[in-house]
């Protein structure tokens, strides 16, 4: 029973925070047309990343492994490491680079607006550091789904 409760949780953390980090570039290529709308998309998704995201990410490792500590698979099977390594690097990713990134793109848009030079640089960077989370991801979940024989 315990196992059921854990795993459940764990999907729902996973739908939520992948779920949540999947829509940020249609909101941002939505606001980005809309110059008006873009100071409080780009704040809703900062908000939606460290209240939702975020605490959804820490859960699922947290239940991940309550739950393989409870049917005792070794954290050296493979995709099980694969995985955690690429969740290493999602996390690093994210707190080091697109966290920051975010940040500063909120108060460049605020204190430069959208057309500066800067501003473009750093929403290139939050662009592009959000595609490489959306693949670590989806990479994550296709592990912990198929759990693939990798060698």
């Amino acid at each position: 029973m315990l196992f059921n409760v854990l795993k459940w949780i764990h999907v729902l953390s996973a739908i939520s925070a992948v779920g949540s980090n999947i829509t940020y570039g249609i909101w941002i290529s939505r606001a980005s047309r809309n110059p008006e709308a873009l100071p409080f998309t780009l704040r809703g998704i900062k908000l939606i990343d460290d209240q939702l995201a975020n605490r959804a990410y820490g859960l699922l490792f947290i239940t991940g492994l309550l739950m393989v500590f409870l049917v005792k698979i070794p954290l050296t099977t493979p995709w099980l490491l694969v995985a955690l390594i690429l969740y290493l690097a999602l996390g690093l990713t994210g707190f080091l680079g697109y966290t920051p990134a975010l940040k500063k793109q909120i108060q460049l848009l605020e204190s430069q607006g959208s057309d500066s030079t800067e501003y473009q640089a750093i929403a290139r960077r939050g662009l592009w550091l959000g595609v490489i989370l959306v693949i670590l991801a989806i990479a994550i979940v296709f592990l912990m789904v198929v759990k693939p024989r990798l060698w």
